[in-house]
């Protein structure tokens, strides 16, 4: 399993957000580099963003949720074009889950297992 996983859930819906871009960055000396993308499959999950032999050093990371991509393909119009949790990672290869609640006017996130 990689090192990084993520669950979306459409808290207005009540079902997870499929087809939901998403971009994992890491902040390197000159900005944000761009680590892997994808996008959420049907239950609202991406668990291979990274492949399972590749770990992360410690620093800080960014994940993109390109939510307007989303909302749009929903019929939707959403307030927040995008959510980036930004987070830091401490170099031990823990398991980190980065799950996403979300509907169209709010947010919200936290470290899940």
């Amino acid at each position: 399993m990689s090192q990084i996983t993520t669950h979306v859930l459409d808290t207005t819906r009540g079902l997870p957000a499929q087809h939901l871009p998403i971009s994992l960055f890491v902040l390197a000396g000159n900005g944000w580099q761009e680590l892997a993308k994808g996008e959420t499959n049907s239950d609202g999950r991406m668990s291979n963003l990274l492949a399972d032999d590749i770990t992360l050093a410690a620093g800080t990371y960014r994940m993109h949720f390109a939510t307007k991509c989303y909302f749009d393909a929903n019929n939707e119009q959403g307030f927040y074009p995008y959510v980036d949790i930004v987070f830091e990672l401490d170099g031990s290869n823990s398991h980190y889950h980065i799950p996403l609640l979300l509907t169209a006017f709010g947010y919200s996130t936290y470290r899940g297992s």
